[in-house]
């Protein structure tokens, strides 16, 4: 028999990656704290809405909540059936998976932190990249159902390390976002064409997922889309600090570029974008990147 399925959180991520669990599981479950979004996604994807102590008797739970404090209040109002798995797909912080994996271990759980990457349209395409960390069998166990949305699927350590690469991979996207921001605002004071820059620099050794992506779809057309929260990229670069921090690392670039990325977020409007971080250097310059 195939397992059942569960998926908690249906934000942006939650709600496109659930809706292809249906057609690789014969039981799909949803719960969302906005229960008429579960009802909806039931009605669109024929997934079931349910409660969220149902929820937690599938084989398989998936979870994608915007923090790990989200992820500790769902888990003390649960008890999940032994030899289940819980996959926490939440960009959360190391030490809480480990927590949270000795915690649910007492209940003959698995826990892994699942972290993906590929934004929106990673999850509407079934494209995701996941980052695991957790138990090996339990992982095994659990990659056909990821396959269902992912497309790079990896075991990166132990519990914890997924959610360890995912926040020095958006550190490392920070980085890329800061540093094209100076650069395209220094071409532009010069006179620069940015269009044929941006042409010639994804040519060259300066491209990154930023320059590629972000700048052409968001930046330079000013529509900043709203698919992954400034305050998300936050939150994540604070994780990554906090890592350098534990590590007892010298990290400068790091350290600048958190304390940057801070003060976007804290002068940024509501809901913006994480490529919105570019109009603090604006707001500096008197110069539009476009």
């Amino acid at each position: 028999m195939k397992p059942t399925v569960a998926f908690i959180g249906l934000g942006a991520m939650g709600y496109r990656m659930a809706a292809h669990l249906p057609q690789h599981f014969d039981t799909v479950m949803v719960w969302n704290r906005n229960f008429a979004k579960a009802q909806q996604h039931a009605a669109q994807y024929a997934t079931l809405a349910v409660e969220l102590q149902q929820a937690a008797q599938a084989d398989l739970i998936f979870s994608c909540l915007p923090t790990s404090a989200d992820i500790d209040t769902i888990l003390a109002q649960v008890q999940c059936q032994a030899g289940s798995i819980w996959i926490d797909c939440t960009s959360g912080v190391p030490e809480a998976a480990q927590r949270q994996a000795a915690l649910l271990k007492q209940q003959g759980v698995s826990f892994l932190d699942a972290p993906v990457s590929g934004q929106t349209i990673g999850a509407e395409k079934a494209s995701l990249t996941f980052m695991v960390g957790g138990e090996a069998d339990a992982f095994e166990r659990a990659v056909p159902a990821m396959q269902a949305m992912g497309h790079l699927i990896r075991h990166v350590g132990q519990s914890g390390s997924g959610f360890a690469v995912k926040a020095v991979n958006n550190m490392m996207m920070a980085v890329h976002l800061c540093a094209a921001a100076e650069g395209f605002t220094t071409l532009k004071a010069h006179g620069v064409n940015l269009q044929q820059a941006l042409d010639c620099i994804n040519a060259s050794s300066g491209k990154s997922g930023v320059t590629e992506s972000a700048l052409p779809d968001r930046i330079l057309n000013r529509s900043f889309p709203l698919t992954f929260a400034l305050g998300l990229l936050a939150k994540d670069t604070g994780i990554a600090i906090d890592l350098v921090h534990e590590a007892k690392l010298s990290a400068p670039v790091t350290a600048v570029t958190q304390s940057l990325i801070q003060a976007a977020y804290a002068t940024s409007e509501a809901n913006s974008d994480f490529s919105a971080a570019v109009k603090m250097y604006e707001s500096w310059s008197k110069i539009t990147i476009e």
